[in-house]
């Protein structure tokens, strides 16, 4: 069986499981395998031959899994989009993308109400199963491929290191589907016949109703970006009687601070915590680690781990040439996993796409090294500055403000004038305060930094708060810090 077959398979095996359960509404695997036949027909009686990708626009509705399965068992990739990006970039997508048809839930509701057939031509092998699009450096979006194969290859990992018990998982969907963290609760709940919980914008804005939602959810597989579990823990009551089924925090997409680590070992002491790695490009992540209190003691910043079987990384430098161990470089990633590339953009995937031993290698843009047969991101080789004349790269001060013992976790940007780099802004979240005074509190941070980095490396101007603001997906929000600079 392929994964869509695997998933279908549960509709049969237990009809009546919940795949899906969003602001109350649920959505069973019988439902969602009728439903998708029944959109599947419907788009390939309306479009016949062409095969231009179905764009899907919503928030985490159920008609939304019925929408990304209807696409790929009619053999078109699926676009999903969230209702909270802004429409001149829904707009750009959309051009992009050229999707034959923009789904909402109320036309998904009627068009998978129509008759039900046995799609014949779902999307299979190398074909593409979705399209992701993610931020552009010239601010256009950018389309990512992903394959049926790449995707397959992916969960068969997950699965298989996870170990997720077949009707008995409840996943936690704190990413929008537009991001695509959110393929890793999604799909790996769909392959096992879990149920999918899914966190709505209006839980994530109201703290209380957030925490008793958690609290009746049942959760065992927690997947979430690292600051949306951060500022989760700010709440005291947020520990293992809250969540009493939790086996699993999952964590991909941000730098993961030891002292979130740290903080979730001793609030659910019963629970695993794993640390992963991975851009858009090589499907959500290709390393992955289980992060220990031994780890949390030995490495600050924390590792993200080894490869997944039949994946490969090593570490070049500007030449392309491979890079001992503990020397720093660019992370190049390749296997099956490895995307084909972007959507109508060979000038971008021949820039960002190799072929290397036979297999598709990507460049990912990252900084890291190998220590102790196990991989650490070193942060964005785009996030490289200049400040009187000295090249500062953000990820590295980040780094070392996370390993100082009073601090939980650290944003760093420039402040610029007139176009440069004047100095830098330390964002910072104590992990506990004595002083009272901000003015004392920076000093010290400061000074202990300082026998950690060079005098040019440090901040000027620290910020305490009590959390990061956080965009959509989950991710801190720095463009909002730095309009407070």
């Amino acid at each position: 069986m392929n994964l869509i077959e695997r998933i279908d398979h549960w509709a049969v095996v237990a009809p009546e499981a919940i795949a899906h359960i969003s602001d109350g509404r649920t959505l069973t695997y019988w439902e969602l395998r009728s439903r998708s036949n029944a959109l599947a027909c419907y788009l390939t009686q309306r479009f016949g031959d062409d095969r231009r990708p179905i764009a899907v626009l919503g928030h985490r509705e159920p008609e939304m899994l019925v929408a990304f399965l209807g696409s790929v068992k009619s053999g078109r990739p699926y676009v999903p989009l969230d209702t909270a990006l802004p429409q001149q970039r829904i707009d750009k997508i959309l051009a992009t993308s050229r999707a034959a048809l923009v789904l909402t839930p109320k036309d998904i509701l009627e068009f998978s109400a129509l008759q039900v057939c046995s799609p014949a031509a779902a999307v299979r092998g190398d074909e593409p199963f979705y399209i992701l699009f993610t931020s552009g450096s010239t601010g256009e979006p950018k389309g990512v491929i992903i394959t049926l194969a790449c995707l397959e290859h992916f969960i068969a990992w997950m699965l298989a290191e996870q170990r997720f018990t077949e009707l008995g998982e409840v996943f936690l969907n704190q990413a929008p589907f537009s991001f695509d963290l959110s393929v890793m609760d999604l799909y790996c709940c769909l392959a096992t016949a879990g149920s999918l919980f899914s966190i709505s914008r209006d839980l994530l804005e109201n703290p209380k109703k957030l925490y008793r939602a958690l609290a009746s959810s049942g959760v065992t597989t927690w997947v979430s970006t690292p600051s949306f579990a951060q500022m989760c823990l700010v709440e005291e009551r947020f520990s293992e009687a809250m969540l009493p089924r939790v086996r699993r925090f999952l964590f991909c997409g941000e730098t993961l601070a030891p002292q979130t680590a740290a903080q979730l070992l001793k609030r659910f002491p019963r629970a695993e915590v794993w640390n992963t790695y991975g851009p858009t490009e090589a499907t959500v992540a290709t390393t992955s680690i289980r992060i220990d209190a031994g780890i949390v003691e030995r490495y600050s910043p924390l590792p993200v781990g080894r490869p997944m079987p039949g994946s490969e990384i090593f570490i070049v430098n500007g030449n392309r040439e491979v890079l001992a161990a503990n020397q720093r470089g660019e992370i190049i990633i390749t296997g099956p996993n490895v995307s084909p590339g972007y959507l109508a953009r060979p000038d971008l995937t021949a820039n960002a796409f190799f072929q290397h031993a036979g297999h598709r290698a990507y460049r990912t843009g990252d900084f890291g090294r190998f220590r102790d047969d196990v991989l650490f991101f070193e942060g964005r080789m785009d996030e490289q500055i200049k400040v009187t004349g000295y090249r500062i790269e953000l990820g590295d001060v980040e780094a070392n403000l996370r390993a100082l013992p009073t601090v939980r976790d650290a944003v760093v940007l420039p402040v610029t004038k007139k176009g440069a780099a004047q100095s830098l802004a330390a964002f910072v979240l104590l992990a506990e305060r004595h002083e009272t005074s901000d003015f004392n509190v920076a000093h010290k941070l400061r000074t202990q930094l300082g026998e950690r980095l060079p005098a040019y490396m440090l901040p000027r101007k620290f910020v305490f708060l009590d959390a990061f603001p956080m965009t959509a997906n989950g991710k801190v929000d720095r463009a909002s810090l730095a309009k407070s600079l």
